[in-house]
């Protein structure tokens, strides 16, 4: 933006506000006597004030409220459109009544920090053009959703228009007169929201981002127009007489039985863990973040007595920093569960959530680093503080930790394992997850992991079978192959038995379970250790995975070990696959290539890999390595001359081509009651397009050998290319700090305190 733009603005606003009283009409006079109330939502009367006074002075606030102004008098020259609606997301009615309601809070705002009546007029116009709308619409002709909207194919939907527009009404209320207002209220705010609230309690009365945001859209409406029924309706929900008994929620949400709790708060207390993790993941706590703390700003500042920071022990709050968190190198959200990948802290859910963070949260400057990074702020009290406290120079930096976060309202329901490392030029990260079902968003996927170097996806999560707002790709919604692909354990980092998913694929069975922590220790950052157990996945067997990322310092990076122990009552088929992503350079062991391309297997996920290549590894090693970003990566096992290593790539059975071709390296064990699969991942080397140099391409590990394996310990030799080893034994059955274990291997006794010793051999 231009110096002399800038100028321009901050002039016209300093003319705007000397010059006001001497331009207000008898009607404006008459707003001024009850503007004490209004705007009061997330713009307060003083907070308008402060803005006036330090624009000018503020850059990053000045440049945000620049840009907004360019992007709305765009809008405000192409005139008014409200369609009939008829599209999925990605089309064109879905599209526009979504900008619709985006840039009317953004003139909402503008007119009460500039004082000019033509932003005002084109939300007025806007409102009274929706009045005269909804009344004509039926239920929107899409028929996919489980609670259709009006607007927009679901009530979801409907209920985002309804918290926006919230907001500019509550900027633009005392411009209306008396008699508008009420024509507003009765044709168009009281049926909306009972619409998305009465008409569709199937979709209103859950646990789940869904009811958050219908919950937030009656709420919203309720404290512009001072409606104390619907403000109690969105805060605890409705009767449940007005349930149908029979009637099933088939998006997965939680039915709220009769003596359960429901609305705002029970979407507060239920969903997120004291530690502030959200059982639907990051993706979707990133997108429910904004109505919950929308209506948090709105509670504290109307109906401060509520005490809404303080709730369930501050949890909104605290769930600002753990989303943060839950974040790569680059700010982008690990994609567990249904997650789009790419979505990250720069979308305007995060902006708000910093700035709501840092105004209601004691001011910590750490998120003055990140609104830095998004390179905006709200335009209203909680951004101007942002923008002083970074003009003031506050900032200092977000450190992102190895961190284990809890799931489940009383944090007793699994969780996840998050560890950090520097590596030899960029960080690290292990992602472990070993939660709750997580909802209708939830995969089967226990003990499943994903890593990171640098940012880019090592070992990947697939995230979510979708194309969000493309509306080729099924109308821009969930596609079939979410299902029957995403969702199953095959497609996760994690073990599968006989070729069924945990839990049978069964959505019931699996919200009733979750794994167990086991052991969460990184006190000593030279070996960090996640370890968990899930004993309910497949009836009669038990899983127990421990991941470790260990700085050695004959390796250029930390390297990682991860042990699945597996011990069953029957004798199985177990799967091992890791979805890795570049190019293959090497094998240590032979295989065939597939001539003709066979799918994997029939159903629950197999049906979707093509088998491109078979082998077995005669050294009780297998090794591979792969090439990708210019880094290399190396895959060392421990495998017997009866595994099948198998190559294999997604993309079977996709006639769409909806999914993605990536490709996956599987260790089977064909017929094991109890296995043990023992890996190290190695992140190793450099190669320069430009000299065309490779450095450092080979691994540095000789051999991988299960040296000592009871049901009570296991131990791992690491030989290095210089025949140095180490030995890494772990309790599998203590995990307490003060046992003192004591075992003798090959001879030779070792003792140590603790679930964990990491020592040389020779």
């Amino acid at each position: 933006m231009k110096q002399g733009f800038y100028l321009f603005l901050i002039f016209s606003v300093l003319l705007s506000v000397l010059f006001s009283c001497d331009h207000k009409t008898k009607k404006d006079v008459v707003s001024l006597q009850s503007q004490s109330q209004h705007p009061s939502l997330i713009l307060t009367k003083k907070g308008v004030q402060d803005i006036r006074a330090q624009l000018g002075t503020i850059p990053i606030f000045d440049a945000t409220l620049a840009k907004v102004k360019e992007e709305v008098d765009a809008e405000i020259l192409e005139g008014i459109d409200v369609p009939i609606p008829k599209d999925f997301s990605g089309g064109y009615t879905h599209e526009r009544h979504k900008k619709n309601f985006l840039i009317m809070q953004k003139a909402g705002v503008l007119y009460q920090i500039l004082d000019n009546d033509k932003y005002a007029l084109y939300v007025k116009e806007m409102l009274f053009a929706y009045e005269k709308l909804y009344p004509t619409l039926l239920i929107h002709p899409q028929e996919r959703s489980y609670a259709r909207g009006k607007l927009f194919w679901q009530c979801l939907n409907d209920s985002n228009w309804l918290v926006y527009v919230s907001q500019a009404y509550d900027c633009v209320y005392d411009f209306l007169t008396e008699e508008e207002r009420n024509q507003l209220e009765t044709n168009l705010f009281r049926p909306f929201a009972d619409y998305i609230s009465l008409e569709n309690p199937q979709f209103f009365n859950r646990v789940h981002n869904h009811s958050t945001w219908g919950n937030v859209a009656v709420g919203m409406i309720a404290l512009v127009m001072n409606d104390d029924d619907l403000l109690d309706r969105a805060l605890y929900g409705m009767k449940m007489d007005v349930l149908d008994p029979n009637q099933k929620d088939n998006d997965g949400g939680l039915i709220r039985k009769e003596g359960q709790k429901v609305g705002f708060l029970a979407n507060v207390d239920e969903p997120f863990s004291p530690d502030g993790y959200y059982t639907e993941g990051p993706y979707y706590q990133r997108y429910a973040m904004y109505p919950f703390l929308v209506f948090a700003e709105a509670l504290q500042n109307v109906k401060p007595d509520i005490k809404i920071f303080e709730y369930n022990n501050g949890v909104l709050l605290k769930s600002i920093n753990t989303l943060l968190n839950l974040t790569d190198a680059d700010g982008e959200f690990f994609p567990l569960n249904d997650g789009q990948k790419g979505m990250s802290y720069y979308s305007r859910e995060l902006v708000s959530s910093v700035d709501i963070g840092y105004y209601y949260g004691g001011h910590d400057s750490s998120l003055l680093s990140i609104s830095q990074l998004q390179d905006e702020v709200l335009l209203d009290d909680t951004g101007l503080a942002v923008a002083i406290g970074i003009r003031d120079g506050l900032a200092t930096p977000f450190i992102k930790k190895s961190v284990a976060y809890t799931d489940g309202a009383n944090g007793d329901q699994g969780g996840l394992g998050i560890v950090r490392a520097q590596g030899a030029k960029n960080e690290l990260a292990l992602v472990m997850k070993y939660s709750a079902q997580g909802l209708s968003h939830g995969h089967y996927d226990k003990l499943s992991f994903s890593f990171y170097n640098r940012g880019d996806e090592v070992i990947q999560d697939y995230g979510l079978a979708r194309f969000v707002n493309i509306q080729q790709k099924g109308g821009g919604n969930y596609l079939k192959e979410n299902t029957t692909w995403a969702k199953q354990t095959i497609a996760h980092n994690t073990v599968i038995q006989n070729e069924t998913s945990h839990f049978g694929g069964d959505f019931e069975t699996g919200n009733l379970n979750h794994s167990d922590k086991y052991l969460f220790d990184v006190e000593n950052s030279n070996v960090q250790i996640v370890s968990a157990t899930e004993v309910n996945a497949y009836p009669g067997t038990q899983l127990h995975r421990t991941m470790a990322l260990i700085k050695d310092a004959y390796f250029e990076n930390p390297i990682l070990l991860d042990i699945v122990n597996v011990n069953s009552e029957t004798e199985n088929q177990y799967d091992l696959p890791y979805y890795y992503f570049g190019q293959i350079i090497s094998s240590n062991f032979k295989y065939a290539s597939e001539t003709s391309l066979t799918t994997l297997g029939t159903k629950n996920g197999y049906q979707h890999l093509w088998k491109e290549a078979e082998g077995k590894a005669a050294s009780g090693n297998s090794q591979i390595t792969w090439f990708n970003n210019n880094s290399f990566y190396t895959l060392s096992s421990v495998v017997s001359e009866k595994d099948n290593l198998i190559f294999a790539s997604i993309g079977a059975n996709d006639p769409n081509f909806n999914l993605r071709k990536d490709p996956t390296f599987i260790i089977r064990k064909p017929k094991n009651k109890n296995a043990n699969f023992v890996s190290v991942l190695e992140t190793h080397g450099h190669y320069s397009p430009v000299s065309e140099i490779a450095t450092n391409a080979f691994s540095s590990i000789k051999k991988l050998e299960i040296a000592f394996n009871t049901v009570a310990y296991i131990g791992i030799i690491i030989e290095n290319m210089n025949k140095e080893q180490k030995l890494f034994i772990f309790s599998l059955k203590d995990a307490s700090k003060e046992s003192k274990h004591s075992i003798n291997i090959n001879n030779k006794d070792y003792q140590w305190v603790g679930p964990y010793n990491y020592t040389i051999i020779n």
